[in-house]
């Protein structure tokens, strides 16, 4: 499975980055993306008005959508959060560490354009698309 993060929705929906957006277009047909909780928040989040918050939220629901935060990834999270630091990162935004950790911890892949995740790839296998 591929998770798209927020920054790839928001880009799909804006059409202001071409290549993310056909690529996400790209994987929607082959019935591999994932929408995460928080994803979905951070996307309603950003609609400009109620309508076009039930339109995203409309297109959206076509996906499966999954819990992505537990104890237990919690804790992880808050682990990835002291690994990155100790090694000189701070990933500003606690939703892309949660993203990041719930796509580690079930092996799945991330399609992004966010560079709060750049460390996460590098040191702590989150797989990139």
């Amino acid at each position: 499975m591929i998770v798209a993060d927020s920054s790839v929705w928001i880009s799909l929906f804006r059409k202001d980055d071409v290549d993310v957006a056909s690529r996400l277009r790209s994987l929607i047909p082959r019935g591999v993306v994932l929408l995460g909780d928080v994803i979905l928040m951070e996307v309603l989040q950003g609609a400009r008005d109620n309508h076009q918050a039930r339109w995203i939220e409309q297109n959206l629901r076509d996906f499966p959508v999954v819990s992505m935060l537990s104890p237990e990834l919690a804790v992880r999270a808050a682990s990835n959060y002291r690994a990155l630091r100790e090694r000189g990162f701070t990933i500003s935004k606690a939703p892309d560490l949660i993203i990041g950790t719930y796509c580690i911890a079930n092996g799945y892949s991330l399609l992004q354009r966010d560079k709060d995740y750049l460390p996460m790839a590098e040191h702590l296998g989150l797989k990139l698309v």
